[in-house]
């Protein structure tokens, strides 16, 4: 696992080329503890401010592709320059938040790191970053271009309505219709009803 003083050479294998040493200026400047997890299924990253001895600590899933990693990972530094700035008294996504991360994200456009379509993804978000890279879900549906394809998985919105799938926890659904962003899905065989994201990756059932 990554901690703080990251290898450059284990930071090469989760971001994308010619970005590495600008990312590990960033975790060595502020001391930043940073670990790489299993997936987590609510979210993508985290920060935790420095406190009681211990430093700024950031994490993020190891199973996101080189793209999304380091979105995700601007967006956790980007937390830790908004606290340093102002502390822990303002929004965690409020415009403090938002004005750091789209200043640091920039930067790493300029720099062309992203292919064209991320790139063009991005300076939408520049303009006004969504509160959690879940959120944004056109840059989402960009950046999933970029996963290692599975057989047979696929995202809600790439289901036609009827068809029964399969969620990471061995429950079984039948997708309903759209409803704003999301998707009523029935679980079977309880027959209750819950909203899928569009981009939640499935199996669909054979």
């Amino acid at each position: 696992m990554p901690k703080q003083e990251v290898p450059l050479n284990t930071l090469k294998d989760f971001l994308p080329e010619r970005c590495d040493e600008k990312v590990l200026q960033y975790l060595t400047t502020y001391k930043i503890h940073l670990t790489i997890t299993k997936e987590r299924q609510t979210l993508l990253g985290d920060y935790r401010h420095a406190h009681n001895g211990k430093a700024h600590r950031i994490s993020v899933n190891g199973n996101l592709n080189r793209y999304s990693f380091l979105v995700t990972l601007l967006h956790e530094i980007a937390h830790l320059l908004t606290y340093l700035k102002y502390g822990s008294s303002i929004s965690p996504h409020g415009k403090e938040w938002k004005m750091e991360f789209s200043n640091i994200l920039s930067t790493f456009v300029k720099d062309k790191i992203f292919p064209k379509d991320i790139e063009s993804a991005l300076e939408n978000s520049i303009k006004n970053p969504a509160a959690s890279s879940c959120g944004d879900v056109p840059l989402m549906r960009v950046l999933k271009n970029y996963d290692l394809k599975t057989e047979n998985v696929f995202t809600i919105e790439q289901l036609k309505e009827g068809v029964l799938f399969k969620i990471k926890d061995g429950r079984i659904f039948i997708r309903g219709e759209k409803i704003r962003t999301r998707f009523k899905c029935k679980e079977i065989p309880t027959g209750k009803m819950y909203l899928f994201n569009g981009l939640y990756e499935v199996i669909m059932e054979k």
